[in-house]
């Protein structure tokens, strides 16, 4: 699905880069074709400026999200959420990150959460990067304690697994 979203915007490399921006931050577009997160509209300016593109880029974007049914249902109600991995150090919260060999493969996430819960770990969150947007996607846990050597071993033993980083 995502690819067909891109591929409407394949034409236009800027818009295709606003398209990207607005789905990797979770943005909105609104009845008003705006670009908004929750209730806090998104100056295009301040999209432009970060993009290198012109604002009217952004508008327009915006503008055929909002004209094509297809897109305006999904884009009205993405929501951005709560990444704890650069905080959860400060937190005593252990990080692991997984980059796979092959991030379309099934079961990875599922093999990792056992390997976790076999060391005695709960699991806070888990956030997957979307190979659609990231040119090298990772799996992110973030873990109720520090992470054991015993643990990171495990993780290096799964098959799927390319390697494995503690924070």
């Amino acid at each position: 699905m995502w690819q067909e979203i891109l591929d409407k915007f394949r034409r236009y490399p800027a818009q295709e880069k606003v398209i990207r921006l607005i789905l990797q931050r979770g943005f909105q577009i609104n009845e008003q074709a705006r670009v908004v997160s929750g209730g806090i509209e998104i100056p295009h300016a301040q999209i432009a400026k970060e993009l290198d593109v012109d604002r009217r880029v952004v508008d327009t974007t915006a503008q055929a999200i909002r004209e094509d049914e297809g897109l305006w249902r999904i884009f009205r109600n993405v929501h951005s959420m709560t990444f704890l991995g650069d905080v959860a150090p400060i937190l005593g919260l252990g990080v692991i990150e997984i980059t796979p060999v092959d991030a379309a493969k099934t079961g990875l996430l599922g093999d990792v959460a056992s390997a976790v819960a076999k060391n005695g770990l709960s699991i806070r969150q888990a956030i997957s990067d979307d190979p659609y947007f990231v040119e090298s996607p990772k799996l992110t846990l973030i873990t109720e304690g520090r992470i054991p050597g015993d643990l990171v071993r495990l993780l290096m033993e799964i098959e799927g697994v390319k390697r494995v980083t503690v924070y």
